[in-house]
């Protein structure tokens, strides 16, 4: 954590490499929520601006019985408090990443992280699929805007978006898309999905 002190917790909107933070019009907040093991971190780390500042710590024996690690057998750390990063889209757009911890364990942390928030992305894994249950009711009994994005893992099976929606029993205007957060394109493209949802549902209340 020492090397990540010389980044500010909060770098200034639109001056990822030092610039003038005039350059930016607006900087808002999103989350990035789901289940344990699902790519949470993987996604702010591979669209990250600035060097991401994550708080994870190694499973031990404790986890054992708590955390389901049967489809993700090769993880070894967890996220125990939250992950930040933060991308400046083409737009001049600047969004400030929080990454959730996934465990239930850690859930009293939502109410904090999603304060102020914008909108929210929902990482779903098809092999657990009911490890996102918890994310899809947080966000729509607080009313935030969200979307559902399908990290497609190696081996998994496949299922068409509209598959994806009845399991979820999503109303027809939430986003479903399928992706590959370890790639920057794919995690971005998450993101835009999720900003243009957002304006939507603005003018829609509007």
């Amino acid at each position: 954590m020492d090397s990540m002190r010389s980044e500010p917790a909060f770098p200034a909107p639109g001056a990822p490499d030092g610039g003038d933070p005039r350059e930016s019009s607006l900087a808002v907040k999103i989350l990035v929520a789901g289940g344990f093991g699902v790519g949470k971190t993987t996604l702010v780390g591979a669209v990250s601006e600035i060097r991401p500042l994550r708080t994870e710590a190694m499973l031990t024996e404790k986890s054992i019985g708590v955390d389901d690690t049967s489809a993700v057998e090769g993880k070894t750390t967890t996220t125990v408090a939250m992950d930040f990063g933060r991308i400046t889209l083409p737009t001049g757009l600047v969004l400030y990443l929080f990454g959730t911890p996934g465990q239930d364990r850690f859930w009293f942390m939502w109410d904090e992280l999603a304060q102020g928030a914008l909108g929210a992305v929902v990482l779903v894994d098809t092999r657990r699929l009911a490890d996102c249950f918890a994310s899809v009711d947080y966000f729509e009994r607080r009313g935030l805007p969200f979307i559902v994005a399908v990290n497609v893992f190696d081996g998994a099976k496949r299922y068409a978006p509209d598959q994806i929606r009845a399991a979820l029993d999503l109303d027809d205007d939430v986003p479903v898309i399928m992706s590959d957060v370890r790639t920057r394109d794919s995690a971005k493209q998450v993101l835009i999905t999720l900003v243009e949802h957002v304006l939507m549902a603005t003018s829609r209340r509007g």
